[in-house]
């Protein structure tokens, strides 16, 4: 399995999940803002509302080079106002610029954790992208098959880091899966959904 921090490979997965979740976003239907997502405390809204908060980061953090504690509460409340679509859309399209500036993949950012590669910060929006379009496909009836490049990449991020993401509360705890489960029934599977 290929290196998930490979700086090449970054930039097009990075807009390939950004589409992927973008489409998702494009086809929420007026009536659904409300409906229940596999995120058992998350509405359709709070799930859209938790990604722009991940993309409004980004650009303090690469461009900025500001660390959290300076960007402080910019993000806290509703990110999303009258229109969730188009906040979506400003969000994602400045979180696409910010890692694609020349040099940003070389960068170190200042998370909560610490300092961290511009690369694994990266990869780990790639992989919260990724999940949370499958989740928000679930919430709103869409087609839930997600591309096999993305579901490798984020295979390859979460494999290995399973136990300690179940305890990060990032994602819930893994639910077991057939060995000849496929891969996007493992991915889910190891962030603690059933397909």
């Amino acid at each position: 399995m290929p290196n998930p921090h490979v700086p090449s490979e970054l930039p097009a997965r990075h807009v390939e999940a950004l589409k992927l979740f973008s489409e998702r976003v494009h086809a929420i239907r007026p009536d659904q803002w409300d409906a229940p997502t596999p995120c058992t405390e998350w509405s359709v809204r709070d799930l859209v509302a938790h990604l722009v908060g991940e993309q409004l980061w980004v650009v303090p953090l690469v461009s900025e080079h500001r660390t959290m504690a300076e960007v402080g509460d910019a993000f806290d409340g509703d990110v999303l106002g009258d229109d969730p679509v188009a906040a979506w859309d400003d969000a994602a399209a400045g979180a696409r610029a910010a890692f694609a500036e020349k040099g940003a993949l070389d960068r170190v950012v200042h998370l909560s954790y610490g300092q961290t590669p511009a690369t694994a910060y990266c990869a780990q929006m790639i992989t919260d992208l990724t999940v949370h379009a499958w989740d928000l496909s679930r919430g709103i009836g869409a087609d839930e098959s997600l591309p096999e490049t993305l579901v490798r990449f984020a295979l390859g991020e979460v494999g290995p880091n399973a136990g300690a993401l179940a305890g990060s509360g990032l994602f819930a705890q893994a639910v077991p899966t057939p060995q000849d489960a496929d891969a996007q029934t493992r991915l889910l599977a190891l962030t603690g959904r059933r397909a």
